[in-house]
């Protein structure tokens, strides 16, 4: 959760020293003032608290969060050369405005970058694990949607060509897991990125 404040608030002071549209800007300062009242919202529910959380996973979920951390772990040692790299020839190479926008570009370039890492486990752990994990028809509605018009912004309105890539970069994933959701079969036991999963729903309803 802070990690998303904290890029979303990057990725919009890389949006405005480039001067992009009011149409993208304006979706970034809701969504980044959504960010904040969520961090302020759950420091002012857990703080208060002590005790430790109960743990209620059981083996498969203890399994693809193993998968998870080994295949993050091995994206980001695989990643993290290539960006010091991209650094270091920026700093010697490229023409910059300001050691300002010198400095935003290359972390804006990083919250891009550590954001398509971020969102490839879940596609290995799909491949792995030979199934995917039940997504309810309104959170893939919004999903797709949500692509569909970053995709139509990115091709119609003007802004920088790294933060055209990172929309074209979501389709790509996202059409991975389309093809996932048709190949393997959906694992009623499984959580989804919501922590949710059929059984655990059926269960609640039984009580």
């Amino acid at each position: 959760m802070a990690w998303r404040c904290f890029s979303t608030a990057i990725v919009f002071l890389y949006l405005v020293d480039e001067q992009t549209s009011f149409l993208i800007l304006v979706p970034f300062v809701v969504q980044l003032c959504i960010e904040v009242w969520k961090i302020l919202k759950v420091f002012k529910i857990v703080l208060p608290w002590s005790g430790g959380a109960v743990s209620n996973s059981d083996d498969q979920e203890e399994e693809t969060k193993d998968l998870d951390s080994e295949i993050t772990t091995f994206l980001l040692c695989c990643s993290c050369p290539l960006f010091i790299g991209v650094v270091v020839y920026s700093v010697l190479y490229s023409s910059r405005k300001s050691w300002y926008s010198f400095c935003i570009k290359i972390l804006a370039d990083g919250v891009y970058g550590l954001g398509f890492v971020l969102m490839l486990p879940q596609v290995f752990i799909n491949y792995k694990l030979k199934s995917v994990a039940h997504l309810p028809w309104r959170s893939f509605m919004y999903k797709a949607s949500n692509t569909f018009i970053d995709d139509i912004f990115a091709i119609f309105t003007s802004m920088p060509t790294t933060h055209r890539l990172a929309c074209f970069r979501d389709d790509i994933v996202f059409i991975i897991y389309l093809f996932q959701r048709w190949l393997y079969p959906v694992d009623t036991s499984r959580r989804n990125e919501y922590g949710e999963s059929i059984e655990d729903s059926g269960n609640e309803k039984q009580d």
